[in-house]
């Protein structure tokens, strides 16, 4: 094919997905020209499997995206039908929003967002090769030859890259939702050299809500109390209960197992028809029943997917079984037994980038100026890959502006967990956040996503001035108000009555506010209405107070993990050490280090098969200095 010259960018992001759209919009923020070219501009931050966002540690990617300068959070607020607050009953470590989305209004509104932004151009094309010289990305070559230059390019091409739909005996190359799939791509990745894997995911048939028998469902409402996920959206745009839609639980039953059971020979997963590996944390329902053959049932959420639309997302009947199976399956769910089904369920394999060819910052580390991100890396969830694509989208201009790079470390954020974890242990199967990932979570909570991250967003320009300083009148009342708990006693007269309602001793001495907070059935408000503040104290400020102050000693142990771990974070390897000129390391240490080439000697010690004795002798040498390097295939 014949190519011309088409324009020139500072950053090109390719693939408009939910990492797409992040890192084109925090380049372009800052300042850079940014295009981004998707295979179709209709479905811009399209949600082709479940229509929600957050959960379980999700939540708090989205809290974090936020917290940075990213859209999810903001575009959510705008276009979710239900809202809720999990686990509401433990831990704030472990609390986290979900919102049921508009998909259809979410995806409209993100290209809304795209089209109206500064230094920002969305083109509808389809990339098929990198223009690379001398290990340096140069830009991207289209399907209609047109030559886009950049001086750094991010890939974001999801489940589409090479994307093969199943269905039964049915195969077919596709990107999700019969979209076109990115081919000549990955085959040029591959003679460029990197290592590819192939993982799989898949969708649950939709069916027509009018078909349900909700008489043998649980009913399952978002939350009357305002909740958002972003810190900018004020209580007043929170949706009425009553105009929120309800999803509804049922439950799968022996007749479903037995279903599946009797055409487990027409299943892709056992048949050898898929090759992808899938997530074991969201398993088919095939999958799931012969796995797990002592369950009786397993959860099945009926799920609406927009006003819009009579759609119902079965959630949790994953399947790649034939159509007809999948249809006596549905009808096998009580309340189903009449279940019109209107898309079929299918799984979907695609190429992944093996993730440890990445540096933390999610540049490659093969091509000088090349970034991946979202489930290329082999992640799966919306919340994940947003959150790569604005790490990329961030270090993608920082790199261009010759600043230093954005790495966000483990006790700072989810994301810093994620892709350290990719980069550092690589993955095995799309890897999907959790909570026990974190080994810091109670400083990584839903509530305090932006004291620990709204500082680096303002620095890279992504926070504006009015927002940057409502955070920080938010931050200083918190401390204000934690000094002040701290200078006023508490009389025993004063909480006579309180105790005996509450059914607790009464004091024998006075007590400081502070300390008297600290007892589990005491709320911030119970104290301030004995002695109030001298200002009006932001709900917010309350949270804060009231979690400081009664998990103080959890969060300081936790904060002592960190302070030690800190040297061995600060102490640099240099780039592409000779790690078998290192005498005294294990030959497992000196592999997997050869083929990581970690950047801190704290990283290296998270590497499997690297063990205390070879960071030992791996700190010695970095320290003396005269270590030898190899040049970078």
């Amino acid at each position: 094919m014949q190519t011309y010259e088409a324009e020139t960018y500072d950053v090109i992001v390719v693939g408009g997905g939910h990492a797409g759209a992040e890192a084109a919009l925090a380049a372009a923020r800052m300042g850079e020209s940014t295009l981004l070219i998707t295979i179709n501009l209709d479905k811009i931050a399209f949600m082709p499997c479940n229509p929600s966002i957050g959960g379980p540690a999700k939540g708090i990617v989205v809290r974090e995206i936020d917290a940075l300068g990213g859209e999810m959070g903001r575009n959510i607020d705008k276009t979710y039908i239900q809202m809720r607050l999990l686990n509401t009953a433990k831990g704030p470590a472990v609390r986290a929003l979900r919102a049921q989305a508009d998909k259809h209004m979410y995806s409209l509104e993100m290209k809304k967002t795209l089209e109206s932004t500064e230094n920002l151009d969305l083109k509808q094309g389809i990339v098929e090769e990198l223009v690379v010289e001398d290990n340096k990305i140069q830009g991207v070559i289209s399907n209609t030859g047109a030559i886009y230059r950049a001086k750094s390019v991010v890939l974001t091409t999801g489940t589409a890259a090479k994307g093969e739909i199943i269905i039964g005996e049915l195969k077919y190359s596709s990107g999700p939702e019969n979209t076109l799939p990115s081919i000549k791509l990955q085959d040029n990745l591959r003679d460029l050299g990197f290592e590819i894997d192939r993982f799989k995911t898949g969708t649950p048939p939709r069916i027509h809500k009018d078909s349900i028998d909700y008489s043998f469902t649980e009913e399952q409402p978002g939350d009357a109390e305002p909740n958002h996920f972003s810190f900018e959206t004020p209580d007043e745009n929170y949706m009425a209960l009553e105009d929120q839609y309800s999803c509804w639980l049922t439950y799968t039953n022996l007749d479903t197992h037995q279903t599946i059971l009797d055409n487990i020979d027409r299943a892709p997963m056992f048949t050898g028809i898929i090759d992808g590996v899938g997530a074991r944390y969201c398993p088919s329902i095939e999958d799931k029943v012969v796995r797990f053959a002592d369950k009786n049932r397993h959860q099945i959420f009926l799920e609406p997917e927009s006003a819009d639309t009579d759609e119902i997302y079965v959630q949790g009947l994953n399947t790649s079984l034939p159509e007809d199976v999948q249809m006596q399956v549905v009808r096998s769910v009580k309340g189903l037994e009449n279940a019109k089904m209107m898309r079929t369920g299918y799984a979907i394999e695609y190429d992944v980038i093996k993730p440890h060819q990445l540096r933390l910052t999610l540049e490659t580390k093969k091509i000088d100026g090349l970034f991946t991100a979202g489930q290329t890396n082999g992640t799966s969830g919306y919340e994940e890959a947003a959150g790569q694509g604005l790490i990329a989208g961030i270090n993608a201009a920082l790199k261009n502006q010759g600043k230093e790079p954005f790495i966000m470390k483990r006790n700072e954020a989810y994301m810093g967990v994620m892709v350290d974890d990719l980069v550092t242990k690589g993955t095995a199967e799309p890897y999907r956040l959790l909570t026990s990932r974190a080994e810091y979570r109670l400083l990584l909570r839903h509530d305090n996503a932006d004291l620990r991250l709204t500082d680096y967003g303002y620095d890279f320009g992504l926070i504006s001035e009015e927002r940057y300083a409502q955070f920080n009148e938010k931050r200083d009342q918190t401390e204000r108000e934690l000094e002040r708990l701290k200078s006023v006693r508490i009389k025993p007269t004063q909480v006579t009555e309180y105790l005996e309602e509450k059914g607790e001793p009464q004091l024998k001495d006075g007590i400081l506010a502070y300390d008297f907070m600290r007892r589990p059935y005491v709320a911030y408000d119970d104290v301030a209405a004995i002695y109030p503040a001298d200002e009006d104290i932001l709900k917010e400020v309350k949270e804060q107070v009231d979690i400081h102050i009664k998990y103080e000693g959890y969060i300081n142990k936790a904060q002592r993990q960190v302070d030690k771990v800190k040297r061995m974070e600060n102490k640099q390897i240099p780039e592409n050490i000779d790690y078998k000129q290192i005498s005294g390391l294990a030959t497992e240490a000196m592999d997997r280090l050869s083929v990581i080439q970690p950047q801190t000697i704290a990283q290296a010690s998270r590497i499997s098969g690297v063990n205390p004795a070879d960071i030992a002798i791996l700190s010695v040498y970095v320290e003396q200095g005269s270590y030898e390097t190899v040049k970078p295939s």
